[in-house]
Order: structure tokens, then C-alpha cells, then sequence
């Protein structure tokens, strides 16, 4: 089993360690337990502060009521947006996390291996050529643009052959070439150009109950698979040829997680648009007190990573008002000092 807090360990090689105490056990699920509550104070937070000021007694009547004064708003707007906040935070933060372990990089995203390019080309080519405008046509471009490169990289990786680097480097340079093409179509159509600006930032405002339910049962697929793969992924840290001796299928393994990983990134792309740092920087900090222990890593990612993303979404509503910032720029101007902080930590290498 994996180090809760691992040694240094000569190179090539991974820690290992005896099973964590009943004591630690108990603080993780403690942890689990408050996380959770937190996440309860945030999802509050998010259904009462908007651009327009509510107050409490008006919110709670409107989500029971809506068809009173302010139900519209309430659930139509509020409700929705914050529902879709739990889910595409939730989908980033296991993404990230199986990402990280699938590549042993700790500073390892969902645009890594070109997942948020492809959604980008895709939906850039869906306006532009298509003339499809609509989030309930587009989303679903996103989400095959998503899969499609996903696909893509695993083939490139060496398919059965994958190893992290190659993942990585045939992710990598995926990513340029799309972000390459989607420049020059904006570039050549300004109308394009007009309608991809405010998507590319990354934005829950556009939530709809259409829009949940189109990418809920991809999200929930996504989420069981994730958990599932936390045994096999604990085992691989450990090095390719002590997994083989515990039983685990490399091959298997690495395809099931690139599979979760698209299909998570996918679908929150898909529907919000590329918000970046989410999928980095949950999954890290956790790290850094649950240990590399991917049990408790996933089901503290997807408790934590909403937090993050509707404490930005609450906090853009808040920062700018009556207008509001997408979460999208929220999210980049929180990670950019942390993503500098763990780049700069000594130990940011090790997983």
C-alpha cells in the first residue's frame, strides 16, 4: 500500500509503507465529514449572492415557490447554476486527480493530454462552420471534440504500449496544434471570433436544466469509473513491474483512466467552457494531507473541487457587481500564485 506521508525513496522506485493507523482513518473521515459541510456553507452562499441582492427569506421562498416573485431567478438562474457548479467542479477535480496519477505528474491537468483543445476546436468549428450557436447544439460538439483528441492521444501514446511521457508528449503537442487552428479560424472570422470570446473564458451563468441533464449521466459514468480505478492506479505508483506482481493490467488501466478523464473533462467542458487551475490544484493540496492514497484522494477531489469552483463563481459575482466575472478568470487569477508556489516546492516532483 502507498506512503500516507512518503520518505524519500532512491530513484526510480516509489514508497511504500504499512497501512495507515485507525487514527489516521478516523481524521481522514473526519476531514471527509467537514469538507462536506463546507461544501454545504458555499452551495448556500452560491443560491443567496447573485448580481442582484436577495434576501435570505426571499431565497429560501423562491426555491419552493417558483412561481413567486423572485422563484425565477432563484431556480431558473441560481439553482441551475449551482447545480452545474457541483457537477463540472466535482468532474475537473477526479479528472485532475486521475490525470496525475495516470501520468505520475503532480502538476498534471486536464488540458494536459489535449482534452480542453479538442472541446475548444470542436465547438470554434461547430459555430464557424455549422452555424450552430445554441449550448444544447454546441455541447455536444465539445464533448466528441473532447473524446476524439482523447482517442487521439492514446493511440499516439502507443496505445497498449502507453506510457506516461508518451501520453504526456503526444497530449502536449495535440494541444498546440488545436490552439494553433482555433486562433486562425478567429482570426479569419471576427464573427467567430465575437461568439467564442465569452466561452473560451470558462462560465456557469449559461447553466440550464437542458444543460444538466446532458451531461449529468456522462459526469455520474465518469465519477464511478474514477472511483473504481483508485486500487489499480494506487498500485502503478508503486512502478510498472510491482503492479504486474500485484496483479493489476497496465494496459487495462491506462486506457479505463484516459477513458474517465475525457469523459469527466468532456462533459465539464462541454457545458462550461475550459476553466483551467481546478483540476491542478485541488487534487495537490489534497494530497498534501490525505497522502498518495488515491481512495481517499478521488472522494476528497470531488468534495473539494465544487468548493473551489463555486467559492470563484460566488466571489466573480461579488467582485464586480451589478455585472460579474466569469469563474473562469476567478479560477486564473487564484492559480497563478498557487500554480508558482508548487512549482516551486522541492518535493513538487514526487508522486
Amino acid at each position: 500500500m502507498l506512503v500516507d506521508s512518503p520518505a524519500e525513496s532512491p530513484p526510480g522506485q516509489r514508497a511504500v509503507a504499512a497501512p495507515a493507523s485507525p487514527a489516521r482513518r478516523a481524521i481522514r473521515s473526519f476531514g471527509l465529514l467537514v469538507s462536506v459541510l463546507i461544501l454545504l456553507v458555499v452551495v448556500v452562499a452560491s443560491l443567496a449572492v447573485g448580481a442582484k441582492e436577495l434576501p435570505l427569506e426571499q431565497v429560501w421562498h423562491g426555491l419552493f415557490d417558483s412561481s413567486g416573485t423572485y422563484g425565477d431567478v432563484v431556480v431558473d438562474e441560481r439553482l441551475a447554476r449551482t447545480i452545474l457548479g457541483l457537477l463540472a467542479g466535482a468532474a475537473l477535480g477526479l479528472a485532475g486527480a486521475v490525470l496525475q496519477a495516470l501520468t505520475r505528474n503532480p502538476l498534471a491537468d486536464p488540458g494536459l493530454l489535449g482534452i480542453n483543445a479538442g472541446a475548444s476546436a470542436a465547438v470554434v468549428t461547430a459555430m464557424t462552420y455549422f452555424g450552430i450557436t445554441d449550448l444544447s447544439g454546441y455541447v455536444w460538439f465539445a464533448f466528441l471534440g473532447a473524446a476524439g483528441v482523447g482517442a487521439l492521444v492514446w493511440f499516439l501514446g502507443g496505445s497498449r504500449g502507453a506510457t506516461p511521457v508518451r501520453l504526456a508528449l503526444a497530449g502536449t503537442a495535440i494541444s498546440a496544434a488545436l490552439y494553433g487552428y482555433l486562433q486562425a479560424v478567429m482570426i479569419m472570422d471576427s464573427a467567430a471570433l465575437g461568439r467564442m470570446r465569452f466561452w473560451t473564458v470558462g462560465s456557469l451563468s449559461s447553466a440550464t436544466d437542458s444543460t444538466i441533464g446532458q451531461v449529468l449521466p456522462f459526469i455520474a459514468a465518469g465519477t464511478v469509473l474514477a472511483l473504481a480505478l483508485a486500487r489499480p492506479l494506487n498500485a502503478m505508483a508503486m512502478g510498472d513491474d510491482t503492479a504486474r506482481a500485484l496483479g493489476a493490467d497496465l494496459n487495462r488501466t491506462r486506457a479505463l483512466s484516459m477513458l474517465a478523464a475525457t469523459v469527466l473533462c468532456g462533459a465539464a467542458t462541454a457545458a462550461c467552457g475550459p476553466i483551467v487551475f481546478v483540476g491542478l490544484m485541488v487534487p495537490h493540496v489534497v494530497r498534501s494531507f490525505t497522502g498518495p492514497d488515491l481512495r481517499w484522494i478521488l472522494p476528497y477531489a470531488a468534495i473539494l473541487s465544487p468548493v473551489l469552483l463555486l467559492g470563484a463563481d460566488v466571489l466573480g459575482r461579488i467582485a464586480a457587481r451589478p455585472a460579474e466575472l466569469q469563474v473562469g478568470i476567478v479560477t486564473a487569477i487564484l492559480g497563478g500564485p498557487v500554480f508558482i508556489l508548487l512549482v516551486r516546492r522541492r518535493r513538487t516532483a514526487q508522486l
